[in-house]
Formats: structure tokens, C-alpha cells, sequence
């Protein structure tokens, strides 16, 4: 029995004192890696570049997120390496595979299949090129290197250039839950607000006493100035949260993002006021649609649509652009004013219509 044990854990020992070897020996001491991660193998160092910045584009874009890698020193020949892309798990929302390449042969995965490839114009080369940019692509990458059993990576932050608003339902003020939230932000072509958007929208002044779902269905809302009915005035201005709210039995108003436009919204001139199915039918002659929520805040925000004129949109509410405030024309804040959710029948209002480009 001894010499048939001794026999089995040799070959073991063994096994396990053998180096791997791909072309490089690995050191397990913890000297061998450096104060950022990067791996040294044998004196050579794998480093993985991805920008700093953040990244903006817009609904139907094509972008491409950077991410090259080297070696220190350089290798004598070329070495195969094996890159992964995922975007990173937000708000509850789980990680997505995006692309997995070696050398020539790559899979994409999920909504990313037919629009994403790496870009192949340079040596050591795995960035990562998106084609007709959607709303949900927003958000935290990583660009991932694999040589052998050494691997480094890099993240890359992709935002869409967009608009942040408050929605509350026609019948008034905290009448959704965290679904008809999503589904109300949808239908004026919008999702609803990441904390982060939010965020940076009060940054440059919202301010809103209504509070919200946002992304994670927490419900927070963005005060700008300190005041009695908002909290009080001993909080300071902020972004001030309920927490998370169960998604069925509680209800709030929506805040929403909507994107930059990739159309024209324009105030239709008519010699007469319009109901809001006589307004529907005026954009379909006109060659447009009636114009969303989302659509008209985005025109405000990036278009410089301004008007003193009210008009109907299509989730039945009227309302009007203001960039440049003046007399006549509401309060001595930029914004799109509001006269909520009047009469369909009520012939008050012109019409603010949609032509997508």
C-alpha cells in the first residue's frame, strides 16, 4: 500500500510545481504586480488603455468605445490574445455580455448581435465600435485583454446627450407605480431617469417639489433652492430621497430622460386655434406626427425651441417652450410651461408637431 500512495502523490507534486507556460513564466509572488494591477510576467507588463472621460452620443449614432493594449517592453513577435466587452451591471439591472473575440473570430450577444464589432484598423486594436446607438446602451463598459492566464482591463463610460423632466399622469399628482412610471416615460419617448441623470439635472437647476421614480425605483426628487413647502428650509438643496418604493402598492409622479432629437419639432401656424384630434390630423397633413413630451423638452433643451404659444401634444396636455424668458410669456425661469391636461374639446390651444428626419 506505501509504495502504491507514494507512487499516486508523485506525479501530483509534480503537477502542481510545473510552471504554465504560454510563452511567458507567471510569478504568484505579489511583488510582481504593480501598484495598479497590472500583471508582470517575466519582466513584461500586459496594459490595457481605455479613456478617462466620459462618452457621448445619441439615439441612431454610431460610436466607438477606445480601448487599446501593449506590452512593456514589446514582445519580439506578435502574441493571441483573446477580448471581452461587457457592460456593467446599474440600478439592479444585471451585467450583459457584449462581445467576445479571438483574433479573427468573435460572438456577439443579446441586442448587441448585427451592431457591434471591434474596430480593426491598428495593431492591438479592441475597440469596440456600437452602430445605431439605443436609449438602454448607456452606461459602464469594460474593455477586457486575456493573454494565457494574464488578463487586464479597462472601463469605459458611454452617456446619451438627453433631458431630464418630470411626468405626472393626466389625473394628477402621484398616480403611478414604478411599471406605469416606465410605461408613461415610454410613451413620450423617453425611460425613465438614472440616479445619475438626475443628478446632474439639478446640477444645472431642476428643481422639482414632486417626487419621482427613478431607474431603480427609488423615488427621490431635486430641489434647487430651499424653501417651506419642499422640505423645509432648514435641508440644503439637493437631491433629496424617499428610498427605495415597492413597485405596485406605492405612487409617485415619473422623472424622465429623453434623448437629443434626431428630428424637428416645430409650433404648426394655423389661422385658428385646434381640439386635440383637429391637432393630430393638422401634423399628419402637414407631412409630421403630433409632437411627444420628450420630444418637445428635448427641442427646449437642444433645438433653442422657443415659443410663447401653447399647443396640444400627443398625451393630451399643453403646453409651450421658453429659453429666453420675458414679459407675457410665464415665470423668469427657462423651461417648458405647463397648462396640464385641459379639454380635448377645448379650442384654446395650436399644436406642436414631430418630422422625423
Amino acid at each position: 500500500m506505501g509504495p502504491l500512495l507514494l507512487v499516486l502523490l508523485y506525479p501530483l507534486s509534480c503537477v502542481s510545481g510545473l510552471p504554465f507556460y504560454n510563452g511567458f513564466y507567471y510569478s504568484n509572488n505579489p511583488s510582481s504586480w504593480n501598484s495598479h494591477g497590472e500583471g508582470i510576467f517575466n519582466g513584461v507588463k500586459l496594459v490595457v488603455e481605455t479613456p478617462e472621460e466620459t462618452l457621448f452620443s445619441h439615439p441612431g449614432a454610431n460610436v466607438t468605445l477606445p480601448c487599446r493594449y501593449h506590452y512593456e517592453p514589446a514582445p519580439l513577435s506578435p502574441r493571441p490574445v483573446r477580448v471581452k466587452w461587457w457592460k456593467l451591471s446599474e440600478n439592479g439591472s444585471p451585467e450583459l455580455d457584449v462581445l467576445v473575440a479571438i483574433g479573427l473570430r468573435h460572438r456577439t450577444f443579446g441586442d448587441y448581435r448585427g451592431r457591434v464589432h471591434l474596430r480593426e484598423d491598428g495593431e492591438r486594436e479592441a475597440s469596440l465600435q456600437i452602430r445605431d446607438v439605443r436609449l438602454e446602451d448607456s452606461g459602464r463598459y469594460r474593455c477586457e485583454v486575456i493573454d494565457g492566464l494574464e488578463d487586464e482591463s479597462g472601463l469605459v463610460e458611454l452617456e446619451l446627450r438627453g433631458v431630464v423632466f418630470p411626468y405626472q399622469h393626466p389625473r394628477g399628482r402621484y398616480q403611478l407605480n414604478f411599471h406605469e412610471a416606465q410605461r408613461a416615460c415610454e410613451e413620450q419617448d423617453a425611460v425613465v431617469a438614472s440616479f445619475e441623470q438626475l443628478f446632474r439635472a439639478w446640477e444645472e437647476g431642476l428643481d422639482c417639489c414632486n417626487a419621482g421614480w427613478l431607474q431603480d425605483a427609488s423615488v427621490q426628487y431635486p430641489i434647487a433652492r430651499a424653501r417651506q413647502p419642499c422640505g423645509g428650509l432648514g435641508l440644503a438643496p439637493g437631491v433629496r430621497s424617499y428610498g427605495p418604493r415597492h413597485h405596485r402598492r406605492h405612487r409617485y409622479d415619473a422623472f424622465c430622460f429623453a434623448p437629443a432629437l434626431r428630428g424637428q419639432v416645430y409650433y404648426l401656424e394655423l389661422p385658428e386655434k385646434l381640439t386635440l384630434a383637429e391637432a393630430k390630423e393638422a401634423c399628419r397633413e402637414d407631412g409630421a406626427h403630433i409632437a411627444k413630451v420628450g420630444q418637445l423638452f428635448a427641442a427646449w433643451k437642444f433645438r433653442g425651441l422657443d415659443r410663447c404659444d401653447a399647443g396640444w401634444l400627443a398625451d393630451g396636455s399643453a403646453r409651450y417652450p421658453v429659453v429666453h424668458p420675458r414679459p407675457n410669456c410665464g415665470p423668469l425661469e427657462p423651461g417648458v410651461r405647463s397648462f396640464g391636461f385641459p379639454d380635448p374639446q377645448s379650442r384654446k390651444y395650436g399644436v406642436y408637431c414631430y418630422r422625423r428626419r
